[in-house]
């Protein structure tokens, strides 16, 4: 089992749903958060001021699949994000230990 972390810009996260959807992921968590990577934030202009933002709006989404989904997952991922500009994020991949479904008991494989 894996556990796969994407960062992404937020206007691309219904296309990335979507895409996970079709190749056959079940459930998403999706956290909103903020950061740089190597974009450093940028300035801005706001009522004659200009200022720096240094953490960028981006959404965290966590996905959970079995071994043999990873490469459609990643792929998908890689495919819908993708923008071609700098800020398109990064995707994590974790080996998972267990999992244990709360309401059945239920663990492994058949929890997620």
């Amino acid at each position: 089992m894996k556990f796969v972390s994407a960062i992404l810009k937020p206007f691309k996260l219904d296309d990335v749903r979507e895409a996970l959807s079709e190749v056959g992921v079940t459930g998403i968590t999706v956290t909103e958060v903020k950061g740089f990577g190597r974009q450093k934030g940028h300035t801005e202009l706001y009522r004659g001021a200009e200022y720096v933002v240094d953490f960028l709006p981006k959404v965290k989404l966590e996905v959970a699949i079995d071994d043999n989904q990873l490469e459609a997952v990643i792929d998908a991922i890689e495919r819908t994000a993708n923008t071609g500009k700098i800020g398109d994020g990064k995707i994590f991949v974790f080996d998972i230990e267990q999992v244990i479904r709360i309401r059945t008991g239920e663990t492994g494989a058949a929890a997620l």
